[in-house]
């Protein structure tokens, strides 16, 4: 939308220029013409005419091209509400059921009779989901009991010594294994966030637990311990180049294997065979 805005505006200015261009040779000549005014007063006033009414459209651009200008903040507000709408709709869809109920059973103070689809004003099944785009889309679904804790799989000394010293380089096995407790502080955090009700979150996470959900069900991820690249920020672990090297070595090690879903590189623990 920026470059299309400036693209118009650099042709409104050119335009603009063309005019004022114009405007100026005009002016010229009336100034000339004005040495002989006896014989050219007629030519004189259609010249004036001519001139006032291009500074007319000159401002009925630079007017618009100030509207067009105006309104750009509220259409990026539009765009980022609708794609907020359309996440928080995807999140829906993910917990529908697959098939809507035939019939439902509704009750008040007097009686109980049971509707079926053919004579019920609304469909019941719909009915079951008149949720509010705002209201808090369910957490996903546990696939078992108990939630298990992320894997701390720790490197032992031999593994490290088996490594390549280009590989190894300066690392330690205390550094290689701090930096898997991080990881899996991350992915700790991360599971949180996928079973966390909305109004025990922060509104600045909630954001980001909606996109946490919809990575937790893609395929290669769901019922998996993972963590984004993003949320690499020490203490133990960061994005420098010792952290790099340490995710390479816990790559080559097996402890950790790499996705990407979208623009964010998902990196998944793995438990000990």
């Amino acid at each position: 939308m920026d470059s299309t805005t400036e693209a118009s505006g650099s042709s409104l200015e050119s335009l603009m220029s063309s005019f004022n261009a114009r405007i100026t040779h005009l002016q010229e000549l009336v100034i000339a013409r004005n040495m002989f005014p006896a014989s050219s007063m007629a030519d004189l006033s259609a010249v004036d005419a001519a001139v006032k009414a291009m500074e007319l459209q000159v401002q009925a651009i630079k007017d618009r091209l100030r509207e067009e200008t105006q309104a750009i903040p509220k259409t990026k507000k539009l765009i980022s509400a609708s794609l907020k709408q359309q996440k928080k709709l995807q999140n829906m869809s993910l917990h529908a059921p697959s098939q809507l109920p035939d019939r439902v059973t509704v009750s008040d103070s007097n009686t109980s009779r049971c509707l079926s689809p053919e004579f019920s004003v609304q469909d019941p099944g719909l009915e079951a989901l008149n949720l509010k785009v705002n209201e808090e889309p369910p957490p996903l679904p546990k696939e078992k009991k108990g939630r298990s804790s992320p894997p701390m799989w720790h490197v032992t000394a031999s593994e490290l010594d088996s490594l390549s010293s280009y590989m190894r380089g300066r690392l330690t096995l205390e550094k290689v294994n701090a930096a898997i407790n991080d990881m899996a502080s991350y992915a700790e955090s991360n599971a949180q966030l996928i079973i966390a009700p909305k109004k025990k979150l922060a509104e600045n996470l909630w954001e980001k637990a909606l996109e946490i959900r919809d990575i937790a069900t893609m395929e290669g991820v769901k019922g998996k311990h993972f963590f984004l690249e993003a949320d690499i920020k020490g203490p133990s672990l960061k994005l420098d180049n010792t952290g790099k090297a340490i995710l390479t070595v816990l790559r080559h090690l097996g402890r950790i294997n790499e996705t990407r879903v979208g623009h964010h590189r998902i990196i998944i623990l793995q438990k000990p065979n």
